[in-house]
This record gives structure tokens, sequence and C-alpha cells, in this order.
């Protein structure tokens, strides 16, 4: 009996090396692609450092879909590597060859630009909103009282599950805390009530419909609102950066406002039909919520307080944003939320979420500008806009916009593909005589929480839920190619004619 023991022992071995090689290959990969790139020659009418600054940008954004290294990491690696090697990949010889011209200071100066976007500050106030439904278990009680509702038949909790999504997504920026980190604790507790149970054949009873709908929901309320998905507003900096075009989150809403609507109300029965759950009705789901819902009991002080503060900030996002940078209105709240003691100051350094979503985004809008101080930004913009000419204005602009949306199927993370892509597109698309820039801006914005729905890993709480054991591999790629070519048509058929009409 010995001899099989030890002869098996060695074989864990080989898998643990080849999994040790694999890493070691991804934590270099980012190097050897922008070494490979910097060895390339410079593109004709480019300049040198504008090159190189390009290489190493690639590099970082390889490094955030691989990740072999937290994004944070990547990131500020990247805009380190830049600054310290400032005269190559910074600066042309005309600004090095003035005498007053410094370079160690200027280049740190770009470097920490980042944490100075008002776009990055409002994406870490509204986290601390996020930390608030969570330590108040506000959210916990909208979901539960929908279900309470809407739950007796599955159709029925699959719009409740939509609508849940629905009222937390203006206020809570992380699709991932709000669909992974509210919505699925909940329904995770579903499935079992009716027999459903992950990786086994009774999972298509209930759960594989109600995960589905739920990530479903969750990319479709992260397009409607701006505040509903954290590289929605990168995307904001990123077009002001590029186009210089303003865009309010007023006018996002009734952009997308039309399709938005479309989209919740017929998507759970749309899933109901090509996905169907094989449990259609059920009283058990109702009475557990009532119960969860006894649980929780009345509305605490804090849950009254965290609504009207979440309330305010709406409004002043909506309508004060001639007094008031919106920045500053989530900072305004969450200093109310710390005197009130809705939140305490240990959540706020405790939020690690938070912490690292900052700096990622901070090094990320550095990167991003630096692309266009540089002048690739408008190279690029000039040759494609060469590549395109002869062609109807909305032809390109079509074009465009289905590969900005197919090639979300490249990226693991919808901030790489916002970073990566979308300054390029813009500055296309801003080349083209005849574009309408600001409908182009508003569909191109709008389409990145529904591209989200096209893979497993196409955004933050797709793995939580393909993880779940309830949606099989299979199953996900099929659905996923079905509802994004529906998205990406309905988006075309729609949502473009109402902007062009109202815009």
């Amino acid at each position: 009996m010995k001899t099989p023991t030890s002869t098996q022992a060695p074989a864990a071995a080989p898998p643990a090396a080849a999994g040790a090689k694999k890493s070691l290959f991804l934590l270099f990969l980012p190097v050897l692609v922008s070494v490979v790139l910097l060895l390339v020659p410079v593109p004709e009418g480019l300049a040198p450092h504008a090159w190189h600054f390009f290489a190493i940008f690639v590099g970082v954004i390889v490094g955030l879909i691989f990740e072999p290294l937290p994004g944070a990491v990547i990131g500020l690696t990247g805009v380190v590597v830049i600054a310290l090697f400032n005269q190559w990949l910074l600066f042309s010889p005309a600004e090095l060859a003035n005498p007053a011209f410094k370079p160690a200071a200027q280049s740190f100066k770009w470097a920490v630009s980042g944490f100075g976007n008002s776009t990055v500050w409002l994406i870490f106030g509204a986290f601390m909103f996020a930390a608030g439904y969570d330590k108040t278990q506000f959210g916990r009680r909208l979901a539960l009282i929908l279900v309470k509702y809407l739950g007796r038949r599955s159709l029925t909790l699959g719009y409740a599950i939509t609508f849940a999504d629905l009222l937390l997504a203006p206020f809570t920026p992380s699709n991932t805390a709000r669909s992974g980190g509210t919505i699925y604790p909940i329904i995770a507790n579903l499935p079992p009530l009716y027999g459903s149970k992950p990786n086994d054949p009774s999972a298509r009873k209930i759960g594989s419909y109600l995960m589905w709908v739920a990530i479903t929901a969750a990319c479709i309320t992260s397009s409607m609102f701006l505040s509903a998905l954290a590289p929605n507003l990168l995307a904001l900096a990123l077009v002001k950066s590029v186009v210089g075009f303003d865009i309010s989150w007023g006018m996002w809403f009734i952009a997308f406002l039309p399709l938005g609507v479309l989209l919740i109300l017929t998507m759970p029965l749309l899933a109901y039909w090509l996905y169907p759950p094989e449990v259609k009705f059920n009283d058990e789901v109702p009475r557990w919520a009532s119960s969860e819902l006894e649980k929780l009991g009345r509305l605490s002080r804090n849950e009254i307080l965290l609504l009207i503060f979440v309330v305010c900030a709406l409004l002043m996002w909506i309508f004060a944003t001639a007094w008031i940078e919106p920045a500053m209105a989530a900072l305004l709240v969450i200093v109310l939320m710390l005197w009130t003691r809705v939140l305490n100051w240990s959540d706020i350094t405790n939020n690690k979420a938070a912490w690292n979503t900052f700096a990622w985004f901070a090094t990320l809008v550095a990167l991003a500008d630096g692309l266009a101080r540089v002048g690739f930004i408008a190279w690029l913009g000039k040759e494609g806009g060469q590549l395109l000419q002869g062609y109807d204005p909305q032809v390109s602009a079509v074009v465009l916009l289905v590969a900005f949306f197919l090639l979300h199927y490249l990226f693991a993370s919808t901030t790489a593909h916002t970073t990566a892509l979308l300054p390029a597109m813009l500055t296309i698309a801003a080349a083209i005589p005849g574009i309408n820039m600001p409908v182009f801006c508003l569909m191109m914005c709008t389409s990145l929480g529904v591209m989200g729905i096209i893979t497993p890993y196409g955004t933050g709480p797709s793995p939580i839920y393909y993880g779940s054991g309830y949606l099989p591999t299979k199953d996900y790629w099929r659905l996923g190619t079905l509802f994004g070519g529906f998205f990406l048509l309905t988006m075309m058929l729609i949502a473009y004619p109402w902007m062009v009409m109202i815009f």
C-alpha cells in the first residue's frame, strides 16, 4: 500500500510548478509587451517620446487584463516608471530645451495629478455611501421588501430582483458592491426554498433563472445611471479630457431612459422565455422575506438619516451642479454621516475597496491624460480619421460603436476597457467631419454597463454569479451572446435615434 502513496505524492508537484511558471509569465508579460513596443520603430508622424509613453501604457493595460498583481499596483508602477524616465517618456525635446523647465518637478506633478481629480473623489465618496447601505442594512431591507410583495411567482421574483437593483443603482457606484455584495447574498437564500441546489441538475428549478436575471439587471442599471458603475465616472473624466464635452447626471439619465425602461421591463420576461425556471409558483419565498423583515424591525435612526442623506446627494447631483461640485456634494454627505454617526471614522479608514479604487482610478486618470499630453491621442485620431475618410459619418460612428462593444471580449475589467479604448475611439470620431460628437460620446459611455453581460468576466459581479454553481459555462456564454447581441441591437435601433433627436 505504501508504493502507490509514494508514487502519488510527487504527482502534485508538476501542477504546482506549472502554476508558478504561469504566474511568473503573467508577471513579466506586461514588461515584455512594453519592451517589444519600445523596440518597434516609431510610427511616422509621431514623436518618439509619445510612442514610448504608449508602450508603457499598453504594458499597464496588459497588466490590468491579466492582473498578476492588484490593479492599483500595476497602475502605480506605470506612473512611477514614466515619471522616473520622464525625459524619454513624458516630455518633448522642446520642453526639455527650456532652461526654466524643471522635469523632475513637472513629472511628479503629473504623476499625482489623478489624485486631485474630482471624479476620483466622487467615486471614493460614493463608496462611502455603499458602506452606509451595508452598515445600516438599508439596502438589504429594500431588497427584502420587493421580494415580500413580488416573490410568489418566479417571474415576479425576477422583477423583484431587478427592481431591487434599480433602486440601489443611483447611489451605488460599484455594481460589485450593489449586486454582488447586497443582492446576491439575499437571492442566494432563495433557490434552496424550491429544492434548487448549485452544481446540480436541480439548479434549473429556479436558481439558474434568478442568478441570470440578477447579473443582467446589474448590467442594465449600470448603463442607466452615471453613478451606478465606477467606470462610468472614469468615462466622464475621459470624455471631458479628450473631447471637452461635459456629461451631467441628468443628461446621461435622459439619454438612456427609453432603452433603460424597455430593458428593465422586458429582461426578466425575456430570461423567463430563453432560460425558463422549472418552478413557476411558490408561497415560501414571500413568507421567508417577511420573517427576515420582522428580524430587521422598524427603520432605525441611522437608516432614516442615510435615506435623507442619499436623497439630498442625488438632488444636488441632478439640480445643483452650478452651485456645488458633485464630488464636494459627496464629501458633504460623508461629513454629515460621520457627524451623525451613521458611519464611524474607522468605517472610512478600514474600507480597503474604497482606498484601492481611489489609488487605481487616480493612476489610470493620470495615464489616460498623459496619452493626450504627449500627443499620442491626437496622432491616433488623425490616422483613424484618414482610414475612415470617404465613408458616411453615420456608418463610421456605427462601426466604431460596434467595435468598442465587441472588443470587451478581450477585457476582464470595464475600467481597463474604458482606459484603453475610449480615448482612442473618441479621438478618431472627433477627426471625422459630420459625426454628432455629443451623441457619440453618450452612446460610448452608456454602453459600458450593458456590454458587461457578454462574458463570465465582463464586469465586477460576473464572477460571483458565474461561481454560484447555478450558471454552467456553456449556458453563460450562450446567454451572454444572446443578451449582448440584443443589447447592442436595441442601442442602435432605440437609444441612438432617441439621442439624435434630443441632443
